[in-house]
């Protein structure tokens, strides 16, 4: 028979959180290493073809390793926009991650303190974070920085690569590569709109706004990609809102 004390003295210490091991993070992010190597290598040719050398691509993504962010901030930086324009432009569209953080904290271990935190922010992705919360135990600094390490260097090695080969292969070559990091993002919305009226409604509406940024004379002249990108978002978002509000539970048994 157990003594009480040990009993009591167990008790009062809090079980060891599995927070996983950096091994097991780098292998949960090979797959999401040699995605995002294809993926970045496009952007490398797209960086070069809009002014930027290959270490300034590497740069762009080595310091933001966000698709959409960077190929609207290539955008902008080609049409020599200004610096408010980039700004507000990569808030919008990266505001998601901070929605991903906030979820993702929850189920982070003791290990990940504050400072953690903020430094392995770094290398949060949309991958990355259906990665980290699709696992069944807590998420631990260890296992996040190993998770983090191999998309980092396949999407900048992509990046540079595409950027220097960008200019040894022939244009044709280059121009329909350029076109793959557009693909992923056609890849990323077609799904979720065939199952998703709202989502397709949206993404309608920001095309269409677009496009008259694109071919109407007047807006192409006076309004600048960046701002476009913008306008598009916003209004796109505020009519899904206005068109297809949100009920909570409880508001739907009220009703019912």
């Amino acid at each position: 028979m157990a003594d009480s004390s040990d009993t009591i003295k167990d008790k009062s210490v809090p079980a060891a959180s599995n927070g996983g091991t950096f091994h097991e993070g780098l292998k949960d992010g090979l797959p999401i290493g040699l995605g995002y190597l294809s993926v970045s290598f496009s952007f490398g040719i797209l960086a070069v073809a809009s002014g930027l050398s290959w270490w300034q691509a590497g740069l762009v993504s080595l310091t933001n390793i966000t698709s959409a962010g960077q190929v609207a901030g290539v955008g902008i930086m080609a049409s020599s926009g200004g610096l408010i324009e980039m700004m507000v432009s990569q808030i919008i569209i990266n505001l998601r991650y901070s929605l991903m953080a906030i979820s993702l904290s929850q189920k982070t271990d003791r290990s990940m303190s504050t400072l953690k935190r903020i430094l392995l922010a770094y290398g949060l992705t949309d991958e990355i974070f259906g990665v980290a919360v699709s696992k069944k135990h807590e998420v631990g600094s260890k296992y996040f920085f190993g998770l983090t390490v191999l998309p980092v260097i396949g999407w900048v090695l992509g990046t540079i690569l595409g950027a220097v080969l960008g200019g040894i292969f022939p244009e044709f070559l280059t121009n329909a590569l350029a076109v793959g990091i557009y693909g992923m993002f056609i890849s990323i919305v077609i799904p979720k709109a065939k199952h998703s009226r709202e989502i397709a409604v949206c993404a309608l509406i920001a095309c269409a706004i677009s496009c008259l940024f694109y071919y109407v004379p007047w807006l192409k002249t006076h309004v600048t990609s960046g701002f476009a990108i913008i306008i598009a978002a916003v209004v796109a978002a505020l009519v899904g809102v206005f068109l297809f509000p949100h009920e909570d539970a409880s508001e739907k048994e009220a009703v019912s």
